[in-house]
């Protein structure tokens, strides 16, 4: 809960990057986020996902299922949280598909508060620090 007894929003990370999901989980929960982080899209798809405020933030290459048609199985599912794919050097047909998939692209390396300026963005949310 947030110091007006709100729920904090949930990042669902998923990297199949260790370090990375270590350090975004660091810098999210620094922000005040509530974070849960997936190795795959498989352990996301396997996930109880809570109906909660949230988000989640996709990397677009991952073993197996990759983020964006992890992102469109979730939507098969009626699962509607807002998503970021992330990726470095997005062709011209992956930004046309996750364009219709509603997800924004953030291209890597992540600088600064570039991911969590997006996520509020997607949330509509003020910083959710409670500090």
């Amino acid at each position: 809960m947030d110091q007006h007894g709100l729920p904090r929003p949930v990042v669902f990370v998923v990297d199949d990057d260790p370090g990375v999901r270590r350090a975004l989980a660091f810098a999210l929960d620094l922000e005040g986020f509530v974070v849960e982080t997936f190795e795959s899209g498989e352990a996301l798809l396997r996930s109880d996902l809570p109906e909660a405020l949230g988000c989640l933030v996709l990397d677009e290459r991952l073993p197996g299922v990759s983020g964006l048609d992890t992102l469109r199985q979730l939507r098969a599912r009626a699962i509607d949280l807002p998503a970021i794919l992330v990726t470095s050097h997005p062709s011209a047909p992956f930004r046309e598909a996750a364009a219709r998939a509603g997800a924004p692209i953030l291209e890597k390396p992540l600088m600064g508060e570039t991911l969590i300026s997006a996520i509020q963005d997607l949330l509509g949310a003020e910083p959710a620090s409670d500090g």
